[in-house]
């Protein structure tokens, strides 16, 4: 886990939408998490939080 990917971990538990911003972009990503925040504060991060971690073990 590199420092970047903490970062983003910070960030998606302060503010989901922004934290998966910064990793993917204006991609379809962002927009579930933004959806999911809306809808729930928990989904959002929980969903922010799976898709940095599974993105950062792929790389």
């Amino acid at each position: 886990m590199t420092a970047a990917t903490c970062i983003d971990i910070i960030l998606a538990i302060i503010l989901p939408p922004l934290g998966v911003f910064l990793k993917f972009g204006c991609r379809v990503e962002f927009w579930i998490c933004l959806l999911l925040t809306i809808l729930g504060y928990i989904p959002g991060i929980l969903y922010a939080l799976y898709i940095i971690t599974k993105w950062s073990c792929d790389l």
